[in-house]
């Protein structure tokens, strides 16, 4: 078997129907939404990375700090002999946790960007000459089939992206990833924890701007995609802490009363004066509320790492 392999279960144009169904469910609903998965095109990539490196943003170096300390961990609670990575993009945190894993035989990585996953893949397999990369095209968000490997298989997903579902979303997201697992198998999971305000809110509306910048992105990507005649500087960035449902809400606040055109789908959105567009929830944690959530998936939370802050989690749990 060649230690490379990428196959793609997402038909073609899988991504321009699901832009174009969540665009006329989000901009016709109230309050208008959309979907976060939206942010990610090459530019909004890089202005992401960006982020990463902000003073203000420490979800990243936080996780990164568990991984480098844990890594040994988790490969002797897990065992894993294939490690899934659910929305790996270029696969960087996980090497860690590749070189710790000594008995690993297959790596799959799952994204919907072919591009990141062939580049990522085969520079993994170069260097790992004994490892069995199996890159997945594929919606982790959707039903999944995996390839067939050998247990006991570790299912990792990272950077906090399960608080950008809703708590219902959520619970049929962890359902469908302890659907993958036999029992023993494990889920490796990065949840961002519930802090004081003012940490949080800096992180999401930085000093430098990039986040404003990566928010309105979302814009450029439907009047690129959708012929949409947006103008991002009529909107302006909002990141607000709502403490009842512990989360952090992104917007975009029209400056003005406009209409925008949406030719794609014979649109015409007319946003008031003030009028906002929620463009991302990013829900925070506590260690509690996590264990409950796993459990109604199916799932008993074995471990629970933190940074030296206390900042964000990394959770281990099994399959029952």
């Amino acid at each position: 078997m060649s230690p490379f392999r990428l196959t793609r279960t997402l038909p073609e144009d899988a991504t321009g129907a699901a832009l174009r169904a969540d665009v006329r469910a989000g901009l016709t609903g109230s309050p208008r939404t959309l979907p976060p998965k939206w942010f990610y095109d090459a530019r909004g990539s890089e202005l992401f990375e960006e982020i990463t490196a902000l003073p203000e943003y420490y979800p990243t170096r936080a996780e990164r700090e568990i991984l480098l300390a844990r890594a040994g961990d988790i490969a002797a609670v897990s065992g894993a002999r294939t490690l899934v990575e659910l929305g790996s993009g270029s696969s960087e945190k996980t090497r860690h946790l590749i070189a710790a894993l000594g008995g690993l035989h297959t790596y799959v990585p799952v994204d919907v960007s072919e591009s990141a996953l062939a580049g990522a893949g085969r520079a993994l397999a170069a260097e790992r000459p004994g490892l069995e990369v199996h890159a997945l095209v594929a919606d982790f968000t959707a039903e999944l089939a995996l390839p067939d490997t050998p247990g006991p298989r570790l299912v990792a997903f990272l950077g906090g992206t399960i608080g950008n579902l809703l708590p219902t979303e959520r619970a049929a997201f962890l359902a469908s990833v302890r659907a993958l697992l036999a029992p023993g198998d494990a889920l490796l999971l990065g949840t961002d924890l519930v802090k004081d305000e003012k940490t949080l809110v800096r992180a999401y509306d930085d000093a430098a701007g990039v986040t404003a910048a990566f928010n309105k992105n979302v814009l450029a990507v439907l009047d690129r995609e959708l012929g949409a005649d947006f103008d991002p500087d009529a909107f302006d960035h909002v990141a607000l802490w709502d403490a009842e449902h512990e989360w952090i809400e992104m917007r975009l606040r029209s400056r003005t009363a406009q209409s925008v055109k949406i030719p794609a789908l014979e649109l015409v959105v007319d946003f008031a004066e003030g009028e906002e567009l929620r463009t991302e929830v990013s829900a925070k944690f506590r260690q509690e509320g996590v264990r409950a959530e796993l459990a109604a998936a199916g799932l008993d939370l074995a471990r629970w790492w933190t940074d030296e802050e206390g900042r964000f989690a990394l959770s281990l749990s099994v399959a029952r």
